[in-house]
């Protein structure tokens, strides 16, 4: 599941950025263009966004990584 997930990451940063490209690169004349080309840049960067996160949280859980210093507050100090 996480090669999927990692392939499914690539995937989506390169849409991303190709139609990022598409939507900057675009002229003022054609708003129907930009405004799709944007919409799945948006997606792209959600999609890819989300499956980053998701393999963190699993690299951290299987122990390829080690996990992020997490401060917890004691009873004391919430005061």
């Amino acid at each position: 599941m996480a090669k999927l997930i990692a392939i499914l990451n690539v995937i989506a940063w390169g849409g991303f950025w190709a139609f990022g490209f598409l939507a900057v690169s675009a002229g003022t004349e054609v708003t129907n263009q930009t405004t799709i080309a944007v919409i799945l840049a948006v997606i792209g960067a959600a999609c890819g966004l989300w499956c980053w996160l998701w393999l963190v949280r699993h690299s951290e859980q299987i122990g390829y990584a080690k996990p992020a210093n997490r401060v917890f507050k004691t009873d004391e100090e919430m005061v």
